[in-house]
């Protein structure tokens, strides 16, 4: 085979099928993907026409309606009536707190000095009845004192008199009981001891070693070889039964066993798995390997490269159908809304509500606010004459109280001379003034 013309390679097999299922898909997808845009569309026209402007309105209203006057009557009438409150309230209570503790410190002092002058009576009162009835208790507890050590002596006494009786009858009795107990033990040791030990308990022995412990150990023996000899032959029939039942046992295990092959292993080999295998299971793969498995990537290519080109097609669409809206309505109404409201409200603007503005500017306004002006002023001035009027009426009651002062006598005003702090920081040609204050300077 010459390398310079290879042989033509032959489509695979999902390529064949690549371009119907793009023109079917493009054809199904391209009127979704167009109405997608008109929603698009649709919706940023009316985010931008309308929500927009509706959200800065509301927001307008809302702060020029709502919050700008609710901080104003907050700050104007609230805040300050607030205050007010407080400082009352506040006012009220010291004077209630200064009256009550002062009632309270006076009758507090009254009890006070009721209470010291029935404790100092009470406790003089106590001190004296203590004393007394201390003097009684000593004098009682020294006469029980002497009572108690006479009848301690006296018990001491008769204690040591029951001892020495005591001792005396303890050892009659221990004599007395010593001469009845010989005769006693003298019985036991040698009467009652021998008679048991060599009468009863010897023979008793004797005959259990030399009679009964040969007969039992005889009964024994036998025992023990009739059991034996049965078990012998017990074992050999359990032997054979079990043989016989083992035999039987592994008949049937065989019968089952070739029955449950025949009936049920080799269908199960021979028939269902081939069956499932080559009739089913792999007709399935081959299927979705060489068929569904190809189809749907081509499918799902399709769908990708014509949403894409149903995307273009919708907006060169929407771009003609645009260009047709701009200059078949939008300008037309434009030239017809500006020709018909603009310019004539552009001329009513510039030539009536201009001049009566200015109008209104020059012939109300500013006399209004200068008048205002001035009567702010006069305010400003008749204030200032009447804190002058007062402090002048208080200066002349204050010299008619003190008399007049070398600063207030009328001449020449004084200039008031430097201030030092000493000879060491004098300025030069400067006398210290004297260290006065307003209250000794009048």
């Amino acid at each position: 085979m010459s390398t310079e013309n290879p042989a033509p390679v032959p489509p695979a097999p999902h390529a064949l099928i690549r371009i119907p299922v793009r023109f079917v898909v493009l054809v199904l997808v391209l009127p979704v993907r167009m109405a997608w845009d008109a929603l698009r569309a649709s919706g940023r026209l009316l985010d931008r026409a309308l929500l927009r402007p509706a959200g800065r309105g509301l927001a307008w209203l809302w702060r020029h309606t709502v919050k700008r006057p609710a901080v104003w009557v907050y700050e104007r009438i609230l805040a300050p009536t607030g205050r007010a409150l407080t400082r009352a309230a506040r006012a009220v209570g010291h004077g209630i707190a200064w009256t009550f503790g002062g009632l309270w410190r006076g009758l507090a002092w009254v009890f006070g000095g009721v209470w010291h002058g029935l404790a100092w009576m009470f406790g003089g009162v106590w001190r004296g009845l203590a004393w007394v009835f201390g003097g009684l208790w000593r004098g009682l507890a020294w006469g029980l004192g002497q009572l108690g050590a006479g009848l301690g002596w006296l018990w001491r006494g008769l204690s040591w008199m029951l001892a020495g009786l005591w001792r005396g009858l303890s050892a009659g009795a221990a004599l007395l009981g010593k001469g009845l107990a010989r005769p006693f033990a003298a019985l036991w040791r040698h009467v009652l001891v021998p008679v048991a030990r060599y009468g009863i308990a010897a023979p008793a022995v004797w005959l259990y070693r030399s009679v009964l412990a040969p007969v039992g150990r005889a009964i024994g023996w036998a025992l023990v070889r009739s059991a034996r000899a049965l078990a012998r032959v017990l074992g050999g029939l359990g032997r054979g039964i079990a043989a016989g039942a083992g035999w039987l046992g592994r008949g049937l295990l065989t019968v089952a066993r070739a029955l449950f092959t025949v009936l049920l292993v080799w269908p199960w080999r021979y028939g269902i798995v081939p069956l499932v295998t080559y009739g089913i299971a792999r007709p399935a793969v081959w299927l979705w390997r060489r068929v569904l498995r190809p189809a749907g990537r081509e499918v799902r290519d399709a769908l990708a490269v014509c949403w894409r080109t149903a995307g273009f097609l919708s907006r060169a669409v929407g771009r003609g159908l645009a260009w047709l809206v701009r200059h078949l309505l939008v300008r037309p109404a434009a030239w017809v809304a500006r020709h018909l409201f603009v310019r004539p409200a552009a001329w009513v603007y510039r030539q009536v509500c201009t001049p009566v503005g200015h109008w209104v500017r020059d012939a109300v306004w500013a006399p209004a606010r200068k008048a205002l002006a001035e009567g702010r002023q006069a305010a400003r001035t008749a204030l200032a004459s009447a804190r002058d009027a007062v402090r002048r009426a208080r200066l002349d009651s204050w010299r008619a109280l003190v008399g007049e002062t070398a600063a207030n006598r009328p001449g020449e005003r004084q200039v008031a001379r430097a201030r030092t702090l000493g000879s060491t920081t004098n300025v030069p040609g400067a006398a210290p003034a004297p260290e006065i204050t307003p209250q000794t300077r009048g």
